[in-house]
């Protein structure tokens, strides 16, 4: 496995105010946390600015923090993602952030796109599962040789197409037999069913890809599953190959990342983003309050459990989820001593399990300010700092709807 880039620092004279932060999810496991402040430090060495890695949870600094700690020292900060692909956390969590850095710090930040399909990505994969078949004692130009890319899975469908594109690549131009795309979770095909069909083309050998950045629990449910695969059809070999890793070509990916944002030429894939087009069976999705909204309230694959090996991404979640608009109008109208005292009783309860967060526009401006309650999706408006108890004594602790503050509800 390569290592983070040794060469000589690009020239960035001109932008000595000037840095990056390298967004990654977090984990409870160090291993994977480190990881991403590897990267952080490789690609620092490649663009010659400063580079800070931040996470969205489950690890520290988070972005708020890092955000807290560049705004003395930078007057402009571009946000280069970890995340494979596009789905909520780019288009939601990470964005939201964002925003309330731009509120509360004087700084200029840009935001750049996720890593996805890329020349050095495919080239990357390529050669993992090169690795693979001189392992397994098979050449793809003499043997049939079929590849199996692995993602995590999404509740995105723009996500999720992003992993089948990815396959099809691999394949244009190469002498796989097949390259094919599945997940481990969430979404169709899964890994276990896609293996089982490939096994009625009776394959010389299938070489299974995670397409993941570290080498965790889910890493190893692929070569768990691979395992199992091989071992029920002794015709056909069967391995798993590493994960992404620390491998210096992701860092020409991120440097691709960073020029894009800081000059003003992101491309996200508007036209089918589920937050924004209506599409089969995702209407419930569309629009960018809700969107937003979802993003805080994301307890459904972020719930409390036991134990973390059962599922990796989840960890535990507060009960209830109070967003808080603090754009402009709300403001002035005295949103930021709403928060506060929300903040203030919910430390005082006894009884509530709650998380109070900053918002963006909620697209109710003048009947501000404006609360939210989710997983409930009740809207507070014209809410006043007195009010704060109340809705925390009755609502986040009882389960009783403050009627007389309700602007909507979702």
């Amino acid at each position: 496995m390569s290592t983070p880039d040794d060469s000589t620092p690009a020239t960035v004279a001109g932008f000595d105010d000037e840095a990056v932060l390298l967004i990654g999810h977090g984990s409870r496991r160090e291993k994977s946390n480190e990881q991403v402040r590897k990267l952080a430090a490789g690609l620092e060495s490649r663009l010659g600015i400063p580079v800070d890695a931040a996470f969205l949870e489950l690890a520290e600094p988070s972005i708020d923090e890092a955000f807290a700690g560049l705004a003395p020292v930078a007057d402009q900060v571009t946000v280069v993602h970890c995340s494979l692909f596009a789905a909520s956390h780019v288009k939601n969590d990470v964005p939201l952030a964002i925003e309330q850095a731009r509120a509360e710090h004087d700084i200029a930040i840009n935001n750049g796109a996720h890593l996805g399909v890329h020349p050095a990505i495919l080239d990357l994969l390529d050669d993992r599962a090169a690795a693979v078949e001189r392992e397994l004692g098979v050449d793809r130009t003499e043997d049939d040789v079929a590849v199996v890319v692995c993602g995590r899975g999404s509740s995105d469908p723009d996500a999720n197409g992003d992993v089948h594109k990815l396959a099809r690549l691999l394949f244009e131009g190469r002498d796989f037999n097949r390259v094919e795309a599945t997940f481990i979770g969430v979404t169709e095909p899964t890994l276990e069913d896609t293996l089982h069909g490939l096994s009625k083309h009776r394959p010389d050998a299938v070489v299974v890809l995670p397409y993941m950045l570290g080498d965790g629990v889910l890493t190893q449910r692929v070569r768990d599953w691979t395992a199992e695969f091989d071992a029920d059809y002794p015709y056909v070999d069967a391995l798993a190959g590493d994960p992404l890793g620390t491998d210096s070509r992701l860092l020409d990916v991120f440097a691709d990342r960073w020029q894009e944002a800081r000059s003003g030429s992101v491309e996200m894939s508007c036209d089918t983003c589920k937050y924004k087009v209506d599409l089969e069976g995702y209407e419930e999705d569309v629009g960018g309050a809700r969107a937003m909204l979802r993003a805080l309230a994301h307890q459904e694959a972020h719930a409390d459990r036991e134990d973390i090996d059962d599922e990796p991404h989840s960890h535990d979640a507060p009960e209830k989820h109070v967003a808080v608009c603090t754009n402009q109008t709300c403001a002035k109208m005295g949103s930021p001593a709403v928060l506060e005292r929300l903040r203030q009783e919910v430390r005082d309860s006894e009884h509530a399990d709650a998380r109070i967060t900053r918002s963006s526009c909620l697209g109710r401006c003048g009947d501000g300010p404006m609360v939210a309650v989710y997983p409930d999706g009740i809207w507070y408006g014209d809410v006043a700092d007195d009010d704060a108890k109340r809705i925390v004594a009755d609502h986040l602790d009882r389960d009783r709807i403050v009627s007389d503050l309700v602007d909507q509800t979702l």
